[in-house]
């Protein structure tokens, strides 16, 4: 035998002895058994863990004691709502009424949102939960602050404009934001205070109007009156696209090959070419500027006149009236 064993607290593994009992203590307060603002006492902690020790409540609660564990200190008399800390429109509540003053009760807004530990809360009070902007509208509240009311902001939706301040926006709807109208045309919405209604109109540089939609500007300047060309002619224009250019054409129907742009076309027809009158007649258009009227004449050589046709230029003697003979 050497007398060279050794003793372990079980409570304390630290605490040994050689040769002989060690001396074990643990002292159960050491973890802060009892509840806050609680004095914890462990009168015998020499000895093994038997929940002997006294949480105590302080004061002027500390005849309130409780062995093994934390002391049931509530009987209102530390309760600091009492002393009303918090301003009217907001409520109290002292968490721990067990425990000595310590600033921890709770003040809750009773309008809007807030609260705050030890002290007043700052109450916050946001307008746009009420949802006081009108249909497809965004509300923004700046000052959520109690005292501040109407500073909310309603703001129309895209493509939609306006905004307004405490209370619901008027929008408008320009319907030429949009771009309907073709190139060069001028666009007008009347009505932008409602809702699209197709009412916009369109003009064009040569006056042409149309509601809704893009205008055909198109001008066929032989559709002119009077017409542009003289008759006997067929008007083109070749370029009704755009505004009026005076590039319409005029072209004679007996010359298609006389043409005149921007006005009426000198149309000349010699009805005599080719010579419609017969072998030694003469034949005379008198009105070459018109198309074929058949008014040309054919005059025999014995002075027989015709018009429009060949002269029958024989002449029968013996056809005479009164008869030549007896």
């Amino acid at each position: 035998m050497l007398h060279d064993f050794t003793c372990t607290c079980d409570i304390d593994t630290s605490i040994k002895k050689v040769d002989g009992p060690a001396t074990c203590t643990k002292d159960e307060c050491a973890t802060n058994p009892c509840a806050t603002g609680q004095t914890c006492n462990d009168p015998n902690p020499s000895a093994a863990v038997t929940k002997d020790y006294v949480c105590t409540c302080p004061a002027p609660n500390t005849a309130i004691t409780q062995v093994g564990g934390p002391a049931s200190c509530n009987n209102g008399a530390n309760d600091e709502c009492t002393a009303t800390p918090c301003p009217t429109g907001q409520t109290c509540l002292d968490p721990d009424k067990a425990s000595a003053p310590a600033n921890d009760y709770v003040c809750s807004c009773t309008t809007g949102t807030g609260s705050a530990v030890g002290k007043a809360a700052t109450c916050m009070l946001d307008e746009c939960d009420a949802t006081p902007c009108g249909n497809g509208q965004t509300c923004n509240d700046p000052d959520q602050s109690i005292g501040t009311s109407k500073d909310f902001v309603c703001t129309c939706s895209a493509p939609k404009s306006g905004t307004m301040t405490g209370n619901t926006a008027t929008c408008i709807l320009n319907e030429c934001d949009a771009t309907p109208c073709g190139t060069g045309q001028v666009c007008n919405d009347p009505n932008t205070a409602i809702a699209s209604v197709k009412d916009f109109t369109c003009t064009c540089t040569n006056g042409v109007v149309a509601t809704g939609t893009s205008a055909t500007c198109e001008i066929d300047e032989c559709a002119a009156t009077p017409a542009p060309c003289g008759g006997g002619q067929t008007c083109n224009d070749p370029n009704k696209a755009k505004t009026s250019q005076h590039d319409f054409t005029c072209t004679c129907d007996a010359d298609t090959t006389i043409v005149k742009v921007d006005g009426p076309a000198r149309c000349i027809k010699d009805e005599c070419v080719p010579d419609p009158c017969g072998t030694g007649q003469v034949c005379n258009d008198p009105n070459t500027g018109l198309k074929n009227l058949n008014d040309f004449t054919c005059t025999c050589t014995n002075g027989v006149v015709a018009t429009g046709t060949s002269a029958t230029c024989e002449i029968d003697e013996c056809a005479a009236t009164p008869a030549p003979c007896g």
